[in-house]
């Protein structure tokens, strides 16, 4: 959260010269509101809209005219942006969209290498090809629940139809025209065709409202030839991807028509194959080809090249975006008045024939995410960077996550359904009365308990590591407070902020350790699944005591854990749907995973980054052209990542009337090592050399900024936190321990932003000015 600005201290360097000055601050995660930023309740909206805009207290709002009541001073101004993530209640349902969004992190995560292009190349198209199959496995579970488990077993069962009264006309005990299980099937498969149009209308909808953002234009590329190579979201359509997300859109929604359409037709074609009816034979035949052509199709569509960052690119492949998902539409069409047709003998039996696709999905997920690791592996070789979270595996890591929470999702779904159709009896325990979702699911679940028991250890490694961390830091506490007495409870808590916030740099490892496990459970579920043809406790059957105990146990735990996410991940759904309060909270999520376009999943949440950064870039660009005076950006946590890339957009010759002033700034501890490519070192020091001056305050105590590591004068920390140790008669009560927050309130924050004022004035780019200080703040 952001608080007021803060005034110029004592002694610091008057900010009177050089021409009017303005402080555009930015807030970070969670967001705030602009009385809270600008530390007046009478704000008012100088530019924009309810979804972001620039706010200005209302004695400002004429600061132009009136330069000598700033002399002393910068017009400050804030940038709010938390309704791009947290607005209206109809982004609760972004939940839905979790696995979507990790997996387009993954596209993000390439190691840095220049070099070798197929492999680059290659790099994007295994992303994409992971992000269709979470398409298509979200579709299927769709149509698990809505054809196999309601309409296929339920309907198509005497002693389940009998317990429900919802099946009504469609139950074989009403024994009408829809009671065929084609027209059942046909029936049933509105449910997921509905899910595919929801997707397409929520990608649609904020594709409008985000991707199609005018960036600040070409003028933004300009420098001069002597310049340093900048980093990729400096171009100018890196923060336009129109094209790119209407290709994908069309695409993955023609791919959920044809999951839909394949479920329909594998099922009838089966049938009509043991029949005797050659007509229907041939047609069903044709219809499986017309269907494994359209999804080759789509195939290749997802495979061509991805993204055009080196120009805008106002081409939107209307002729793709309109047939692709109208065929694939039609198609399901035909395959629905297929399933129709007669067939007065059909009866559904056992499973949905077909349900076999969820195992050879699960496979195709294990051999992308493998050939992905081993393709940034590659690409690490080519470029080693000490820093690089997982040595270059961070992408197929958070790949190998996405595709676990997709199953979990979709898994836990299916599970919760069948327990109920089934009365709350164990599904696929007694196949002669409901056999339930396919025993791959099932076996998916039961490996759950497993990794909690591998993570537990882990746990406490990091709990004892954490701790003697603590202790071993004690000493260097009471160093940084020398002229203190001694307190010992004191002095624990400050080393035990500074351990917690130390565990943000072990993330990569813990997660590696998840993802790891989770491919090797997952591969072990899978050959479980295709060995037994049964869910673990009927395989278990017959074997000694012990084994089928833990079979029935963790068959049961699987369930259990399964059932609860779905029922919190619901009623949190739910909770963000009603409650503002709580819609934000989920924001937060969005706020750390949302800033990079989606440039693999066009379903995923809205990129927020593509309407902030244009509207930063076009504010300064603007300003300072008007006024030919100087500004500060001031971005605290995640906005100190949309105050640099909003920089990188810049005109040369507006950056030079721009300093940056980050704190709490995630830029190096976090996107420098999960995002190497745009945020390693050579990209940071590309901008430190470009803007004119650049102060980033830090503190060993918070968990999610740091020193940006850039070299030169940048960095300035950590600063003390506490800022007094005991009371003093500045702090005559004790000094909280602020970690993440209030970085305006320590004395730093105004005397660094008077320098950087100074440094704009003087017109010296990169001007070091000595402040005769280490960085910390004295209190």
């Amino acid at each position: 959260m952001s608080r007021a600005p803060a005034e110029a201290p004592a002694g610091a360097p008057a900010a009177d010269h050089g021409g009017p000055a303005l402080e555009l601050l930015v807030h970070g995660v969670g967001g705030t509101s602009p009385q809270e930023m600008l530390g007046d309740p009478r704000t008012v909206r100088v530019t924009g809209d309810d979804t972001a805009a620039i706010h200005r207290r209302s004695q400002d709002a004429d600061a132009e005219a009136h330069p000598e009541r700033y002399r002393d001073r910068p017009v400050p101004e804030a940038y709010v942006w938390c309704n791009l993530t947290s607005g209206n209640s109809a982004r609760a349902l972004w939940l839905l969209l979790l696995p979507f969004m990790v997996i387009n992190l993954a596209h993000w995560m390439r190691p840095p290498a220049a070099e070798p292009h197929w492999a680059i190349r290659l790099y994007g198209v295994l992303v994409r090809l992971i992000a269709l199959s979470l398409t298509v496995l979200l579709v299927a579970a769709a149509c698990e629940v809505a054809l196999d488990l309601t309409a296929w077993q339920c309907a198509g069962s005497a002693t389940c139809s009998r317990s429900w009264s919802w099946p009504g006309f469609i139950s074989v005990n009403h024994h009408g025209w829809w009671a065929q299980p084609g027209r059942r099937l046909a029936l049933a498969a509105l449910a997921p065709t509905g899910l595919t149009v929801l997707l397409w209308y929520l990608s649609n909808r904020t594709w409008s409202a985000y991707e199609s953002q005018q960036p600040l234009g070409e003028a933004s590329a300009e420098d001069s030839p002597q310049a340093p190579p900048r980093p990729a979201f400096s171009r100018p359509g890196f923060w336009y991807g129109r094209r790119l997300v209407a290709r994908l859109r069309a695409a993955h929604t023609a791919a959920g028509f044809l999951t839909t359409a394949a479920a329909v037709t594998v099922a009838a074609a089966r049938y009509d194959h043991d029949s005797t009816s050659a007509v229907r034979e041939t047609l069903g035949l044709l219809l499986e080809s017309t269907l494994l052509l359209a999804g080759l199709v789509v195939v290749g569509v997802v495979c061509r090249r991805g993204r055009t960052e080196s120009r805008l690119d106002e081409r939107l492949d209307k002729a793709l975006t309109a047939w692709l998902p109208a065929t694939s539409l039609s198609l399901l069409a035909l395959a629905l008045l297929y399933a129709s047709w007669g067939r007065p003998d059909w009866t559904s039996a056992g499973t949905l024939p077909g349900d076999r696709a969820f195992g050879f999905l699960a496979f195709a997920q294990g051999v992308l995410v493998v050939a992905l690791a081993a393709v940034a592996k590659h690409l690490r070789h080519r470029a080693p960077g000490e820093r690089t979270a997982l040595r270059g595996l961070g992408g197929p890591a958070v790949a190998m996550l996405a595709c676990a929470l997709g199953g979990v999702m979709t898994g836990g779904v299916a599970q919760r359904v069948a327990d109920w159709l089934d009365h709350g009896a164990t599904p696929g325990m007694d196949p002669s009365a409901y056999h339930g979702p396919p025993p791959l699911l099932t076996w998916q679940a039961s490996v759950i308990p497993a990794l909690f028991v591998l993570l537990v250890p882990v746990l406490l490694y990091f709990g004892v590591r954490t701790w003697r961390t603590a202790r071993a830091d004690e000493p260097r506490v009471m160093a940084d407070y020398p002229t203190e007495r001694p307190d010992t409870a004191r002095t624990r808590r400050i080393a035990a902020a500074r351990a917690m916030a130390g565990l943000t740099d072990r993330a990569p490892l813990f997660l590696g350790i998840v993802s790891g496990a989770s491919l090797l459970l997952g591969a072990a579920a899978l050959v479980g699944a295709w060995w037994a043809g049964e869910v673990p406790a009927r395989a278990a059957d017959g074997a000694p005591a012990p084994v089928g105990f833990a079979a029935d146990a963790v068959q049961s735990l699987g369930s259990w854990c399964t059932g609860l996410g779905f029922l919190l991940f619901v009623t949190w759904g739910r909770r963000a749907y009603k409650d503002a309060a709580a819609r934000r909270t989920v924001g937060i999520l969005w706020d750390v995973g949302t800033f990079w376009p989606r440039a693999a999943h066009p379903f995923a949440p809205p990129c927020y980054a593509e309407r902030a950064v244009p509207d930063l870039a076009w504010r300064m660009n603007t300003w300072t052209g008007r006024t030919g005076g100087r500004l500060v950006i001031s971005g605290h946590s995640q906005g100190s990542v949309l105050a640099a890339a909003a920089v990188w957009q810049l005109p040369a010759a507006t950056r030079r009337r721009v300093a940056l002033l980050t704190y709490g700034c995630p830029v190096e501890r976090l996107y420098g090592r999960w995002f190497p490519t745009y945020f390693g070192p050579a990209p940071l020091a590309a901008l430190h050399q470009e803007v004119h001056c650049w102060r980033n305050l830090w503190r060993a105590t918070d968990p999610i900024g740091g020193p940006v590591r850039t070299g030169g004068d940048v960095d300035k920390g950590p600063l003390l936190d506490p800022v007094a140790y005991g009371r003093t008669s500045t702090h005559p009560l004790p000094a909280p321990v602020l970690g993440h927050s209030d970085y305006q309130a320590d004395p730093a924050f105004a005397r660094e932003r008077a320098l950087l004022l100074a440094a704009l004035a003087s017109d010296v780019p990169n001007q070091r000015v000595d402040q005769g200080s280490s960085g910390r703040s004295s209190g």
